[in-house]
């Protein structure tokens, strides 16, 4: 089995192949050691509910590093793949090596997601130094020993940006403001507490950066207000000064080995279109954590990684059995889009099976998450709230199984009482 991408899914998937019995298990990764992104989160709160531990990234990382080396799963580092057919022939590259052509029984893709720059948003302005993605500068100053800048705008109220402008802060910066397009928070609730109230850092919603202003360096940008639309609204411009903008606006799967080999993506999760075994539409190919969807926490990466590796390591051996009868997920109200996308009603016999799902819009009351299996309500749970930064889990009982065999489709809806 090969798994494309050494960081929190990878290794997990790597991992759990092995101890499922898997003989020959290879990691390549692209990078110069395993851990994936977790090298430069030096922040604590990782392990909770995977390990029953508050760590940093670096440990929690070492921590699938250690067992991966304990299980016996070999490993090619600073190592890039080139491309992969659908026969799973893999031809990669490094400086040791030259060109390498590999042959797997099994595929996991890991290679997690990248920030969106500001080419992505078009931002007007001139081009001057200073405009840096938030991972970029959490790796500068945690890694490289670097600060980027000393006076910082963050656009954007990712969980990232969010966690950088506290780090900015503990080393000396000044943090103007975080500005966010929606009239919500995008991260998660307690990073907004935990990194900007507690600090005093302001964040403003609804505000966006119109315009960067500088000539060999950021001098300033200027925000404005946008309506429901997300249109500017004349009048409501603000110059801010400022060194450098740090962008938070979101991550995208990394798919592009997936397009190549052909394997179908969910055009509004931008990852592939998985089954409950993380099973993508070409067989023997399987994906894990951040590739599939960005996940709130790494403890779930790690736990979609197990559950890909199980799977990879049942196809290697033979044991998988061709689903007789798929059943479609699908969003309904107020509901963006629900992982996985394909459920087999057969694997609930195996035990309670679980969908993911993010909501288009925030609800700060309680909530009833009901699923529905061609109209007829199987499932529910309440929420007290509900927002799109916080990814909602609804679980599905095994007793489900018979009154699924026949139903085609299955809805999640997140309603108010």
């Amino acid at each position: 089995m090969a798994v494309i991408g050494g960081g929190p899914g990878g290794l997990a998937a790597a991992v759990a192949a092995r101890e499922r019995g898997a003989e020959r298990v290879l990691v390549i990764e692209r990078a110069e050691e395993l851990g994936g992104i977790l090298q430069q989160c030096i922040h604590n709160g990782f392990g909770l509910e995977a390990l029953g531990r508050d760590l940093p990234g670096p440990a929690y990382a070492q921590h699938f590093v250690n067992r991966a080396h304990e299980t016996g799963v070999q490993t090619l580092l600073d190592t890039m793949v080139l491309e992969i057919t659908p026969q799973r022939r893999i031809y990669a590259t490094n400086s040791r090596q030259g060109v390498i052509e590999l042959c797997a029984g099994a595929v996991v893709f890991g290679m997690g997601c990248r920030e969106r720059t500001r080419g992505a948003l078009a931002i007007p302005g001139t081009r001057p130094a200073g405009v840096f993605t938030a991972g970029t500068a959490q790796r500068l100053v945690n890694i490289e020993g670097y600060m980027p800048g000393r006076r910082f705008v963050i656009l954007g109220s990712g969980d990232i940006g969010m966690i950088m402008a506290r780090r900015l802060t503990l080393e000396g910066a000044r943090v103007e403001r975080v500005l966010e397009i929606m009239p919500y928070l995008s991260g998660l609730k307690r990073n907004w507490v935990q990194c900007l109230q507690d600090f005093h850092i302001p964040l403003q919603l609804s505000r966006t950066v119109l315009e960067i202003r500088g000539t060999q360096r950021v001098e300033a940008v200027v925000s404005v207000a946008v309506d429901d639309r997300m249109l500017p609204i004349a009048g409501t411009e603000e110059t801010i000064p400022c060194d450098t903008l740090l962008l938070s606006v979101g991550l995208i799967p990394e798919n592009e080995l997936s397009r190549r080999v052909g394997i179908a993506l969910d055009p509004l999760t931008a990852g592939p279109i998985v089954d409950e075994g993380m099973g993508t539409s070409v067989p023997g190919f399987y994906a894990a954590g951040n590739v599939v969807h960005v996940y709130d926490l790494v403890d779930w990466v790690t736990l979609a990684g197990e559950v890909a590796g199980r799977s990879a390591a049942d196809y290697i051996a033979g044991r998988v059995r061709p689903a007789v009868h798929r059943l479609r997920t699908c969003a309904g109200e107020n509901v963006r889009y629900v992982v996985p996308q394909w459920l087999d009603p057969e694997s609930l016999a195996l035990g309670a099976q679980q969908l993911q799902l993010r909501v288009r819009r925030p609800v700060e009351e309680k909530v009833k998450v009901v699923v529905t299996a061609d109209g007829v309500e199987i499932a529910h749970k309440t929420e007290r709230y509900v927002r799109p930064g916080e990814m909602v889990t609804v679980k599905l009982a095994p007793e489900l199984c018979e009154s699924l065999r026949s139903a085609q489709e299955l809805q999640v809806s997140v309603l108010k009482p």
